[in-house]
């Protein structure tokens, strides 16, 4: 499951709307699969799944976007981080005693069947130490800056320009406020552009200098996009 996959940010966003009450289980449901194909847990489908989580004391879901040496929103065990680092994302289900983490992987059942298996796993506590959405929308401009002059001095071929930016991941659901869906917009454009990067052409100062500008904006990119997914919880978890 590549790190741009939508499946875990529809997750987080769409099931986090359903235990806000602003959509049911179906309709949350619905949008996570029309993003990623069938899910199941295990064998078990997403609805049911979801359901049993709840009934086990289901509070919230976080979402993890973890890269090499940035382990962001995981906390473990160091198993489950390691898997969740090489798949790119993960989702924590923050349940009452025992959380649990959830990793996508292409579920291929058949010549023709492409979905996503959750694939189980036991998860540490939520980190606090996560940026609230304020914090990660000033950084994202500041790495946005930052980038824009790093790049602006880098002579080189430049890239066609895609007609249409990825836009699946950084839908948020009903209930989110508004400056979360616009983070999550900006952000996942930028991770679209990201992808797109081509150092061919370049030499090897200019890759360093682009490299190090693209790392930092990767970084305030992720951080943005595991903010607003968060943000419909945020007022209710600073009280």
């Amino acid at each position: 499951m590549r790190p741009e996959s939508p499946v875990c940010p529809s997750l987080v966003a769409w099931g986090n709307a359903w235990l806000a009450g602003h959509v049911g289980l179906d309709e949350a449901a619905d949008h996570v699969e029309a993003a990623g194909g069938p899910v199941v847990a295990g064998d078990v489908p997403l609805r049911k799944y979801l359901a049993n989580l709840r009934v086990g004391g289901l509070r919230e879901l976080r979402l993890a976007l973890p890269a090499p040496g940035d382990p962001l929103g995981l906390s473990g065990p160091a198993s489950f981080n390691s898997a969740a680092v090489d798949v790119g994302q993960a989702v924590i289900a923050v349940a009452d005693g025992q959380n649990t983490g959830l990793l996508p992987l292409p579920d291929h059942r058949g010549s023709s069947y492409v979905g996503v298996c959750l694939e189980v796993h036991d998860s540490g506590p939520a980190r606090h130490d996560l940026p609230s959405l304020a914090e990660a929308e000033r950084d994202l401009s500041d790495a946005m800056r930052a980038a824009t002059e790093a790049l602006t001095s880098v002579d080189g071929p430049v890239s066609d320009r895609p007609d249409r930016l990825g836009q699946h991941g950084g839908e948020l659901a009903p209930g989110y406020p508004a400056r979360a869906h616009r983070v999550a917009t900006l952000a996942t454009r930028l991770a679209t552009v990201l992808r797109l990067a081509d150092d061919r052409g370049l030499t090897v100062a200019q890759v360093a200098a682009r490299g190090a500008a693209l790392r930092e904006l990767d970084r305030a990119v992720r951080r943005a996009l595991v903010a607003a997914h968060h943000a419909i919880f945020e007022p209710i978890r600073n009280q």
